[in-house]
């Protein structure tokens, strides 16, 4: 009997076919989320724009970085104002996208569950290295508005820069503090 090395190989096989209807509509969603990723593109470029017109960018705001954050440290998720002086155009940070459904933990406190040094690319099916990237405990992707819910629960990549390193040994460790916004629209994560 002969083994496969990963499962994301048998993913075409697994998976239930849809109707034509149903291919078409997530086919007609595609079109959607890359029309919507060129506008977001071209509102943060103007955005951008406007606030180097009024405000020298800070060079330290992308600099400040917490080096080399280990499993179990405990992490407060910076202010979205915080993070959106590090993002790109594209909401990026050195390629790591800040997703949208991230802003919820913004202003938490979150344990590190572990760093992320190698990751499978499923685009292409290749091991790719990284750096600064951690992932923190319970903090995961149950779908996004675009696409719809989804059961794979996939760890969200978070970058060190976003994260600011908590110096106390006495905070509990199964405890995690989530900003009050998110438990009362009923979008309680974690």
């Amino acid at each position: 009997m002969q083994y496969r090395l990963c499962q994301i190989e048998c993913v075409q096989t697994i998976h239930k076919a849809y109707r034509p209807l149903n291919t078409m509509w997530q086919r007609l969603n595609r079109l959607k989320r890359i029309l919507k990723r060129r506008w977001r593109y071209l509102v943060n470029f103007f955005h951008e724009t406007e606030y180097v017109k009024d405000h020298e960018r800070s060079s330290d705001t992308r600099q400040s970085f917490v080096a080399a954050l280990k499993p179990r440290d405990l992490v407060r998720v910076r202010s979205r104002e915080e993070i959106q002086a590090t993002l790109d155009r594209w909401n990026q940070l050195k390629g790591c996208t800040f997703m949208e459904e991230m802003w919820l933990y913004c202003g938490t406190i979150q344990r590190v569950y572990k760093r992320v040094e190698r990751f499978m690319d499923e685009r292409d099916y290749l091991i790719k290295r990284c750096k600064g990237i951690v992932l923190l405990e319970g903090v995961i992707c149950e779908g996004t508005k675009d696409f719809g819910q989804c059961d794979r629960s996939c760890f969200y990549f978070c970058k060190e820069e976003w994260l600011e390193k908590l110096h106390d040994p006495g905070f509990p460790s199964q405890a995690v503090v989530h900003r009050e916004a998110s438990t009362q629209n009923g979008t309680h994560r974690g």
